[in-house]
């Protein structure tokens, strides 16, 4: 009960924010918050009034389709229902939509086998097409005309009753007040504004100590909504037309019809004079939706109007009719959206994780959310600092942000959804896990010399120093930094070792079985058969996965020892370079046990390419004792390291970099940074203006813009093959 009391103030407060915004947006015409913060705030709302359906009431904002009309135009009804459409961020969502309306239609018609086309076969009437056309992201607007006259044009509104703004709209040049044919029909379409022509108008609005428009929608519908039509004129606004409500067709058409299809209706209003948006296309299945889809996600921000997905449509219009509509939504229809990189969720707690460094780091426990294709329930928040920062606290309603791979963050907290129940979190002063002291870590910079006149004298050099942002646990036991030392040790990029995961690696901690890295060789089939989760089959595999690992590539042996600040590159360059730094043959773990402790910090930054922060730590490690051991151990329960023996005539890559950006359809990319590395050339994960190449395979980020920008040479996939056979 108490559960359903803190949901129902929870939906209220939602529906005064998502109100609020609705009002800024729609009337005011200024809105305070993205569109992508509004739907998510939106898509939560629906998601408890869909769980909770005694919740739902008529003046809720998941009830309109757009926002209130302004009160100084006309009000207008309607005659058929403006519907807004269901969105889909993922092709999976979409492909759920797909089923969804296959099992209607195979309802409806149980005779009938419903399904989408192959590529390359013929239509026949049993098989779905769809059509896909970009989504304009302007102001929806209603026409009507009579025996091919405009009588009226109208905007959206709560999509019962909008505003008449016919006078407006007729200052929209690409809008015909008179069509070809005398056609008594109702279409609509987006009214938008030129971005070139935007950025005009808010510097003369900036001038004018006005706010400026966020996006060419905002502009357009401020545009359409100015009670004087002059005012609309200078703004010259444009229009696409893609639907029509209803036509009835004079005797003296009758080489006209009514359209079958809505690639037809695309036709026809184009016949009629209406500008239509070139850019849809006929799709025999979702296959060839989603390659519409991706095509576009590179190209709508090169174009005049902002596009802000696809709209895909059951082409049939018979089909259309027999599916119908939902209370809110055509089942016919749906919006497939370029994925938000800014969404809504809630705090649920703070937790602290303990990495295999010893830092700690707070971790936002969320609401589960999508967000840039994936579903995301965590964010790091950094340190102490940024949580003061952020004053965020647990309970509270954040916008998250995630850009490609980039890993989700909290950007900002929606303090007007505070309930006063928040929690304010604090660092722990003791290690979650072991108890163990917890403080921050000094650092020492370089030193500086005072403005003396013994300036030689070391007295007066002073360190400048200051304290880590991050908390670290001074326990070097730490059964956290363990586990996740061996976590990185058993990883892809590491030994690679196929059913060792995160939960096994703890299990075998708590059992006693594995307290090292090296424990894991000494495991038995015999070990793993009594325990949870272990049977002789999946007992075996793990043994046989450990076996096969033993033999590995020096490249990968260092990487997995999680040496602080030796990452993949770092373990690259020692590997070239091991044996003109050692001046020894390296060949094997004997080798590196007798040779590398030797190495000084020094002796490791003269590799081109390796850092202090990494020469410090490599000579660190190798000249503890107890690491030493932890290697001996190794090599005396089989593991054997490989050094590639590298010829200098096949360094065909030598002294170049490369950047990797994008799906490659041939490899994957950590097979194409192998072979970069192994013709002799570096990878690096940012472009600057040293980068050699740049190599782009299907939907690249912001590295192939960086690469443009910056005049980088770019390579497609296939020129690559070309230059590493």
């Amino acid at each position: 009960m108490e559960n359903l009391i803190k949901i129902k103030k929870r939906v209220e407060r939602l529906r005064r924010e998502i109100d609020k915004f609705r009002y800024e947006y729609h009337v005011l015409d200024k809105p305070d918050v993205s569109d992508e913060v509004y739907d998510s705030l939106m898509r939560e709302l629906r998601e408890y009034e869909k769980n909770y359906p005694d919740l739902r009431s008529s003046d809720s904002p998941s009830q309109r389709v757009g926002g209130e009309p302004l009160k100084k135009f006309e009000k207008v009804r309607h005659k058929y229902r403006q519907w807004s459409l269901d969105d889909a961020f993922s092709f999976s969502e979409v492909k759920k939509w797909e089923e969804k309306i296959l099992r209607i239609l195979s309802k409806k018609n149980p005779n009938i086998q419903y399904s989408t086309l192959p590529t390359g076969r013929q239509v026949s009437k049993n098989y779905l097409e769809y059509c896909c056309e970009v989504k304009i992201d302007g102001l929806k607007i209603i026409l009507t005309y009579e025996n091919g006259l405009l009588v009226r044009a109208a905007t959206r509104g709560d999509g019962v009753i909008g505003e008449n703004v016919t006078e407006q709209v007729k200052t929209i040049q690409s809008i015909p007040l008179k069509l070809n044919r005398p056609v008594d029909i109702t279409v609509v379409g987006e009214a938008w504004m030129r971005k070139s022509y935007l950025e005009g108008l808010n510097r003369e609005r900036e001038k004018e100590n006005l706010p400026p428009f966020a996006n060419s929608r905002n502009a357009a519908a401020g545009s359409i909504r100015q009670l004087d039509p002059k005012i609309t004129a200078k703004r010259r606004l444009d229009s696409f037309i893609y639907d029509i409500d209803e036509i009835e067709i004079k005797s003296a058409n009758q080489n006209l019809k009514v359209p079958e299809t809505q690639v037809e209706e695309l036709e026809l209003l184009e016949n009629l004079g209406f500008k239509v948006n070139k850019n849809h296309k006929l799709c025999k299945n979702l296959e060839e939706a989603e390659a519409f889809f991706i095509s576009w996600s590179d190209k709508k921000d090169k174009q005049e109007y902002g596009i802000d997905g696809l709209v895909i449509k059951i082409n049939n219009n018979k089909l259309q009719r027999e599916l119908g509509y939902t209370g809110k939504s055509p089942r016919w229809a749906l919006a497939y959206k370029f994925v938000p990189e800014k969404v809504t969720t809630i705090v649920e707690d703070i937790k602290v994780q303990v990495g295999r460094t010893g830092a700690l780091t707070p971790v936002a426990h969320l609401r589960p959310i999508q967000v840039a294709g994936s579903t995301v329930s965590r964010a790091t928040l950094h340190n102490e600092d940024e949580i003061k920062r952020l004053d965020i606290r647990i309970g509270d309603t954040v916008v998250i942000h995630k850009a490609g791979d980039v890993i989700p963050e909290v950007v900002e907290v929606l303090k007007n959804l505070r309930t006063g129940k928040e929690k304010k979190f604090r660092m722990p002063a003791k290690c979650p896990i072991c108890g163990g002291e917890v403080k921050k870590e000094t650092i020492h910079k370089d030193t500086k010399k005072q403005n003396t006149k013994n300036i030689q004298d070391t007295k007066y050099q002073i360190p400048d120093t200051k304290l880590s942002a991050a908390h670290y646990c001074q326990n070097k036991k730490c059964f956290a930094v363990e586990k996740e030392n061996i976590i990185h040790f058993v990883s892809r990029k590491g030994f690679d070792i196929e059913g060792l995961g995160e939960k096994i690696v703890e299990q075998l901690m708590n059992e006693g079985l594995v307290s090292n890295v090296a424990d894991i060789f000494e495991l038995k089939k015999g070990d793993l058969e009594p325990l949870e989760r272990f049977a002789e089959k999946s007992a075996e595999n793990l043994v046989n996965s450990i076996d096969n690992s033993k033999k590995i590539d020096f490249t990968k042996f260092l990487y997995a020892l999680g040496i602080r600040h030796v990452g993949e590159e770092t373990a690259v360059l020692v590997t070239r370079n091991a044996k003109r730094v050692t001046q020894n043959e390296i060949s094997d773990l004997a080798d590196i046990i007798k040779v590398f402790p030797k190495i000084s910090a020094e002796g490791w930054l003269k590799i081109k390419g390796i850092g202090e922060k990494s020469a410090k730590s490599l000579s660190g490690w190798f000249n503890s004792e107890e690491n030493i051991k932890l290697i001996k151990k190794m090599r005396d329960l089989g593991v054997e390291v490989i050094f590639p023996k590298f010829q200098i005539s096949n360094f065909k890559f030598q002294n170049l970099s490369f950047v990797l950006t994008g799906e490659m359809e041939s490899m994957t990319r950590d097979e194409a940074k192998e072979k970069i590395r192994a013709l002799g050339g570096d990878v690096s994960g940012s472009v600057s203006r040293s980068t050699d190449f740049v190599v782009v395979g299907k939907n690249p980020g912001s590295k192939y813009d960086k690469a443009r920008e910056l005049g980088v040479k770019i390579i497609e996939e296939n020129e690559f093959i070309r230059m590493i056979k």
